[in-house]
């Protein structure tokens, strides 16, 4: 199987709070994260396909880049993650929890250009990062 794989930035703003606990128990859990923060986050999206015989690419590196930046990273991009993002609402800023959330918005849309997403990889700082692939 052949892949490729691209990357984008993004900053943008969150803290972790769950609203069913207190204050204490949220501090307790979350440590300083239950504070709001920041992060320059960079996602990896790898997607996999047959080579097209006529260009010698899986996707065009243009319409990759032009699909994430419009599903995910217009939407995340200087916002507040828990209250400015209606498909993140209700649920924890966690890393692990934002690749699922940008998974469910990517693996259709890609599957429109005929290529399968295998794994997206989302660093939240420089040493930590969640990853999700294709089950």
């Amino acid at each position: 199987m052949k892949t490729v794989t691209k990357t984008f930035e993004f900053s943008a703003s969150h803290r972790l709070i769950r609203d069913d606990w207190s204050d204490e128990r949220n501090q307790h859990v979350f440590g300083r994260c239950f504070r709001g923060h920041g992060h320059t986050y960079r996602l990896e999206v790898t997607v996999a396909g047959a080579i097209d015989p006529e260009t010698g690419m899986i996707v065009d590196s243009r319409i990759l880049g032009s699909i994430v930046r419009e599903h995910v990273v217009a939407d995340l991009d200087h916002f507040d993650l828990n209250t400015a993002v209606p498909w993140l609402q209700g649920k924890l800023t966690t890393a692990e929890v934002l690749v699922d959330a940008i998974w469910d918005r990517l693996e259709g849309v890609l599957a429109e250009q005929s290529v399968q997403l295998t794994m997206l990889r989302l660093w939240e700082t420089n040493s930590f990062c969640a990853t999700r692939t294709a089950e």
